[in-house]
């Protein structure tokens, strides 16, 4: 880059928030200028189909179906395509030109970041991805930098706003998981193809991101247990309600003894916890620190505008490094620590089990809990029916691994007709 020219960025996508950052890069130039301490010039943005229809915002001269010769020519590199491959490649030859790099792609850290920070480090260049995390929500900048002082013990968020809206909407007018999707997808919260939010896919990327910068270890999104929210039902959430709780879909990453568990799957909060109260489409992040405490982020963590926000504050921010010098933090992984199966966590349980309504039955499913190690905090009956009834038993605080093989014990007692549903509760 000239010292005394325009920073010259390159956009890779212009889907909704390809467009909106365009938008900002042309609308915005002047106070953007201001900010940086140079003209941001948009050299061009690589699309698949140069002749697709457009927002009028965007300039079609800047169109380009050549995003291997666009990077070539950029000092700052934006990908909001998405995907694996060709984002990897094409940030990789970013990188490897000389140019710094802003990715919304959680996909492509949680699998692969590791590769990417190297070769940014390697190269002596940025690379940014607040956008990647909770949309316009500044959380990965905390994270990485105000928090890295203090030791942090624990995270814990929603971080899908498509999976809170569909369980807001069962909560709060009793529709069935199917159908509050379909409510999802006609609002634009959820793709044609909501697989990657319901089966929690994008909330496990998203916590593997999260894992590595708060416990300073490589973490990939393989190493994240993962379970979504399809097996959950208008009565779990009903009973939730009765219970005083809330079914949110949770990433939980926490320290163990001696090392790490990262986790994703629905969870029972207590309608007292701030995160019982995110509604809709919003993303929170609670993290608890040795020093600082409990910390809660809180906002948009999706849409076009949010996700542009954060994008954009992470250009400003690496462009004025390469206007000024400098360049921000590099890949902290130096604690190593092991990261533990989902059987290593602690936490609770909540079990429905069906079984049959007469004497000693009680006794015999306690006797279950108790061969485990287990210990039962309450006990309550759900309904009745005939020569049979539905128990809702809640535990205290043991190893999952521990209540796991406590549950599968229980399907096999005879006086147990069936397992109805199992939910970790969190928050407590």
């Amino acid at each position: 880059m000239d010292a005394s020219g325009p920073v010259r960025v390159a956009l890779l996508g212009c889907g909704v928030v390809g467009t909106e950052v365009a938008r900002l890069l042309l609308t915005d130039a002047t106070e953007l200028a201001a900010r940086v301490g140079a003209p941001l010039e948009l050299v061009g943005i690589a699309v698949r189909d140069v002749a697709a229809p457009r927002d009028p915002v965007v300039d079609r001269a800047l169109l380009t179906s050549d995003a291997e010769g666009l990077v070539r020519r950029a000092d700052v590199v934006v990908e909001v395509m998405g995907g694996i491959e060709p984002a990897r490649s094409l940030l990789l030859a970013a990188i490897e030109g000389g140019a710094s790099v802003v990715t919304a792609n959680k996909a492509l850290l949680g699998q692969d970041g590791p590769t990417l920070y190297a070769a940014a480090d390697d190269a002596g260049v940025d690379l940014y991805f607040e956008a990647a995390v909770a949309g316009a929500i500044p959380l990965v900048r905390p994270v990485r930098e105000s928090l890295a002082g203090d030791r942090v013990t624990r995270v814990l968020g929603i971080v899908n706003g498509t999976t809170n809206f569909v369980l807001d909407r069962m909560a709060t007018d009793g529709l069935e998981l199917d159908q509050a999707v379909k409510e999802a997808q006609a609002l634009g919260y959820a793709e044609a193809d909501p697989t990657a939010d319901v089966e929690g896919h994008d909330a496990a990327a998203k916590a593997a991101i999260l894992a590595s910068l708060a416990f300073h270890t490589r973490v990939s999104v393989d190493d994240v247990h993962r379970e979504g929210i399809l097996a959950v039902t208008a009565q779990d959430v009903a009973l939730a309600a009765e219970t005083g709780h809330v079914v949110k879909l949770l990433a939980v990453a926490e320290r163990v003894a001696d090392g790490v568990v990262v986790r994703v799957h629905p969870a029972l909060v207590p309608t007292g916890h701030p995160l019982a109260s995110v509604r809709g489409a919003f993303n929170a992040v609670f993290v608890e620190a040795e020093s600082a405490g409990e910390l809660m982020f809180y906002g948009r963590g999706a849409g076009g505008a949010p996700t542009a926000s954060a994008v954009l504050g992470d250009v400003v921010t690496v462009a004025r490094h390469r206007v000024l010098g400098g360049k921000g933090p590099v890949e902290s992984s130096h604690a190593a620590l092991t990261v533990h199966p989902v059987a290593e966590a602690l936490t609770r349980y909540q079990v429905q089990v069906r079984v049959d309504d007469r004497p000693g039955v009680l006794a015999q499913v306690a006797s279950v809990f108790a061969g485990h190690g287990v210990s039962i905090e309450t006990v309550r009956q759900a309904r009745a029916d005939g020569d049979q009834a539905d128990l809702l038993v809640v535990t205290h605080t043991a190893r999952d691994a521990d209540l796991a093989a406590t549950v599968v014990d229980l399907a096999e007692l005879p006086v147990v007709r069936a397992v109805l549903s199992v939910l970790r509760v969190e928050g407590a």
